[in-house]
């Protein structure tokens, strides 16, 4: 092999973070030709994962490792949420048996890479586009092992694991993480209460959030908060609150 792939050889392994996937497109746009990324796969130095991607041979993968590199490497709009991004900052509230379920969020045009969808992944990947909580607002870095992936704050995750109520989160399990989040950030929640364009989560969130009577609750101006017209029926067969015209399970609105 020559001296100048030897080089670029020496530059692929300074720029690799452990652990994460190496984007075909974020090759070539730091020199690496597809010819020379084809060289490196015949010659052991890469192992295909799938059209565009690759790992470093005798490299585990992990999901956390996949989203950092379509973040930082593909540059696209998704995020870790929901009860996900609850786990990692520790409000999450039930011990969890079986596969894991991972919640990523984007906007309506991203799609995540047929090669991250087919990868055999320890957990339960679950795709939530949406676009009812503004990309930009309410996200935070997390610290892995050796990178960084971005996720949402507490603030926001609550918010999108009432967006995913009740058909693929149970409302008892959200009401039991809000009641237990005494230090959420007032300034934020209005933020995102002022932004947010769902008037099921803003109305089952203050629907929780008076059954939770946590202090930070006076310091929000909910005057602010457009929270709609007309009545919204979140189950069949519960029992209807008139202050905030929400239908929700007997056992949450009787507590």
């Amino acid at each position: 092999m020559s001296t100048n792939n030897e080089i670029k050889i020496k530059k692929l392994l300074d720029l690799h973070v452990p652990g994460t996937v190496i984007l075909a497109s974020w090759l070539e746009d730091k020199g690496f030709s597809h010819d020379l990324q084809h060289r490196y796969l015949r010659s052991g130095w890469l192992e295909s994962i799938g059209v565009g991607a690759f790992k470093r041979p005798n490299e585990n993968l992990s999901w956390q490792g996949a989203i950092f590199s379509l973040q930082k490497q593909g540059k696209q709009s998704l995020h870790a949420g929901g009860l996900t991004a609850l786990s990692f900052l520790g409000y999450s509230h039930y011990i969890r048996t079986g596969l894991e379920t991972v919640y990523v969020f984007s906007d309506l045009k991203t799609t995540l890479p047929s090669w991250f969808k087919k990868y055999p992944w320890k957990e339960s990947v679950r795709h939530i586009k949406t676009s009812f909580i503004p990309a930009d607002l309410g996200l935070q870095e997390n610290t892995e092992t050796q990178f960084q992936i971005t996720i949402s704050t507490a603030e926001r995750a609550i918010l999108e694991c009432l967006y995913l109520c009740p058909d693929k989160m149970d409302l008892m399990e959200v009401y039991q993480i809000l009641s237990g989040m005494v230090n959420l950030r007032p300034d934020l929640i209005q933020k995102l209460l002022e932004e947010c364009n769902s008037i099921k989560v803003k109305r089952l969130f203050l629907f929780m959030l008076k059954k939770s009577n946590h202090q930070w609750r006076n310091f929000l101006s909910l005057d602010r908060v457009n929270l709609g017209t007309g009545d919204r029926s979140i189950v069949k067969n519960g029992m209807y609150d008139s202050e905030h015209m929400i239908t929700v399970p007997k056992e949450l609105a009787q507590l």
